[in-house]
């Protein structure tokens, strides 16, 4: 018999519900600290969202990220953030950089003296360097990225509760969205709490973490929904427990090998994409969360009919199937 790796045992009998309202509690406690947070804390945006100029760099040496970045410690600027920029298509001594820059604290744009310090700045380093492109964004723009932002995880949030709708029953949409609101809430909360950067990557993160724990939700949603097929006289309760001790080895897989990948991209993965990678790393572990303590709870508030449906009748004959009176 060929040996499998388990992370939990075969079969399982743990009682998810048995300190429900605790679970329940912790869950509505962090929604509303979150919310407190973001109130009383704000957000530490990013460029995208505070405004700032992106200078684009060309030069034929190679990008060295490291020393750019020493170049421009010394300057006093806001926030800066520099990645090399790979195509195909350009030639092998061409190397191009994007150097994006917050503007200071107080003003609503870098201003060309600071964008001729930072050019002067890295011509130090490489006298071969060239500014072929800058392009400033202000703080109407900016705004309009936050409203978008919160319309695109609005937009997400509603499809995916029209998805699971039509698929399942409305209690089961009510419960994944909740979870899923819990799990993009609590981010943003942990974010606001430690001040990390937050900007588009990070609203990127947001609707990944999405996509992440419907999937799982739904996962354990369409085995109940096998369950309550089989076993028609069982306790609702004890009926989702077994669900989630059915699912519970894919569950805890399924997050682990996510997390392995991961952990290691926010170790070694670089500045450029830490704060998304944290953001996805965070949002696995409450989207984990989230599937087994709030979605279930929520459809086990709000009840199940588990009445028969009336099935069809006689062929030719007077058919008393659930859309029989409905008239043509």
């Amino acid at each position: 018999m060929a040996w499998r790796l388990r992370l939990v045992p075969e079969k399982t009998n743990i009682d998810f519900f048995k300190l429900q309202f605790v679970t329940f509690g912790l869950s509505v406690f962090l929604v509303l600290a979150s919310f407190a947070l973001v109130a009383t804390m704000g957000l530490n945006y990013g460029i995208d969202f505070k405004g700032g100029t992106t200078i684009r760099t060309e030069s034929t040496q190679a990008v060295d990220v490291g020393v750019y970045r020493e170049a421009l410690s010394t300057l006093n600027l806001g926030d800066v953030s520099i990645s090399e920029v790979f195509d195909p298509a350009f030639r092998d001594d061409q190397h191009i950089a994007m150097i994006r820059i917050s503007a200071r604290e107080g003003e609503e744009a870098v201003t060309p003296e600071v964008i001729a310090e930072v050019e002067a700045a890295l011509k130090v380093i490489d006298p071969a360097i060239t500014f072929p492109a800058v392009e400033s964004v202000g703080p109407k723009v900016s705004a309009e990225l936050i409203w978008q932002a919160l319309l695109a995880v609005a937009a997400a949030s509603i499809g995916i509760l029209i998805y699971v709708w039509t698929r399942f029953e409305w209690q089961f949409a009510v419960g994944t969205v909740a979870a899923l609101l819990h799990d993009v809430i609590v981010t943003v909360g942990v974010f606001a709490l430690f001040q990390l950067k937050f900007d588009l990557t990070i609203v990127a993160a947001l609707l990944t973490i999405l996509g992440y724990s419907v999937n799982d939700t739904v996962v354990i949603f369409d085995r109940l929904r096998e369950n309550l097929a089989k076993y028609k006289a069982m306790p609702l309760r004890e009926m989702m427990n077994l669900t989630a001790n059915e699912t519970l080895s894919r569950t805890i897989m399924t997050a682990s090998t996510t997390l392995i990948a991961l952990i290691v991209l926010l170790i070694w993965g670089g500045d450029v994409i830490r704060g998304f990678v944290f953001a996805m790393t965070f949002g696995v572990v409450i989207g984990t969360y989230s599937t087994l303590y709030v979605a279930k709870n929520i459809v086990l508030f709000l009840g199940l009919d588990r009445s028969e449906k009336p099935k069809g009748g006689k062929k030719g004959g007077g058919s008393n199937h659930e859309f029989a009176n409905i008239d043509a």
